[in-house]
């Protein structure tokens, strides 16, 4: 991610700054439907100090990525266990639960509505690209062939791109994850887990952009 500044919008920085979609959840920024707006404004408009907001932003921006490993052996390890087994896992959870929170609860105001199908579709998302890293990208760069990954790379990007639109359509459909007071245990425990899972995924993509993919570009000119 460039420089924090209050003239970003909240949608990018919650889909590219680890524990910036929690941040806003917890200060009632809206970063789903309303999130086309600069840092600035949205912090206005929730009642916020801007330049607060933008602190406590550079500060998690600090903290990205210090607990991964850096030796890259070890980091793609990290990736393939921390991350994508625990996807899988999550998913495998979340989307039958989202479906049965959308039968039992539908006629409910703030109910989420089309959360299964944006999870899934999610889903199949990352299993083509995480199964594109594992069989193709990670081999090649425990082989060490810079070059040979640049192109890789440049697709695996395009598809972070992707998975970021996906998971807008995820805060959207779950009207921002916020709970009604009366909200069973299932619903609970759903949005409980899709946090925990978005906040994963940004983190994840954070790791790979910000930290093992430039370890196999070519510098720039």
């Amino acid at each position: 991610m460039e420089t924090l500044s209050l003239d970003m919008t909240v949608t990018i920085v919650a889909t590219e700054l680890p524990g910036a979609a929690d941040l806003f959840r917890r200060s009632a920024i809206n970063f789903c439907c309303g999130g086309n707006v600069p840092l600035r404004e949205a912090a206005e408009r929730a009642g916020l100090s801007p330049e607060d907001l933008l602190s406590e932003l550079a500060a998690l921006q600090q903290a990205a990525g210090r607990d991964a490993p850096q030796e890259t052996e070890a980091l793609i390890e990290h990736l393939v266990s921390r991350y994508h087994d625990t996807h899988r896992q999550e998913l495998a959870f979340l989307i039958p639960l989202a479906e049965k929170v959308e039968r039992v609860h539908g006629d409910h105001p703030v109910a989420p509505s089309g959360l299964a199908r944006a999870l899934s579709a999610l889903g199949e998302e990352l299993e083509r690209h995480m199964t594109s890293e594992e069989q193709i990208v990670f081999p090649l760069m425990r082989q060490g062939h810079t070059v040979r990954i640049s192109q890789p790379l440049t697709q695996m990007r395009h598809e972070h791109e992707d998975a970021a639109r996906l998971l807008r359509d995820i805060e959207h459909a779950a009207h921002g994850m916020a709970l009604p007071a009366e909200a069973c245990g299932s619903w609970t425990a759903l949005y409980t887990g899709l946090r925990k899972f978005v906040d994963d995924v940004v983190e994840h993509m954070h790791l790979e952009d910000k930290v093992l993919f430039p370890r196999f570009e070519e510098p720039a000119m």
